[in-house]
């Protein structure tokens, strides 16, 4: 359970610094991917420590990168001919 809480940290983090070093775009699907898996694998480790508090912020952290990505999917789909 350790690996999968210490994966959630270094995707979140990875995320934030690939932001900030401008290497990838909030709008990207990989900064949202990062996102979602690691509010993902801390929200499971929030869960198996009964941190709820933590554990709704890591599903509502998954919640908006699974909705950006969504809103990114309709866009591409209205393009398309």
């Amino acid at each position: 359970m350790s690996i999968i809480g210490w994966s959630g940290v270094v995707f979140c983090t990875l995320a934030y610094l690939f932001l900030s070093m401008k290497l990838i775009r909030s709008d990207s699907f990989s900064f949202q991917a990062l996102n979602i898996l690691g509010g993902l694998c801390l929200a499971i480790t929030a869960l198996n420590t009964n941190d709820l508090p933590n554990a709704v912020a890591n599903v509502l952290w998954m919640s908006i990168g699974l909705y950006a990505l969504s809103k990114q999917f309709s866009k591409q789909e209205q393009k398309q001919p």
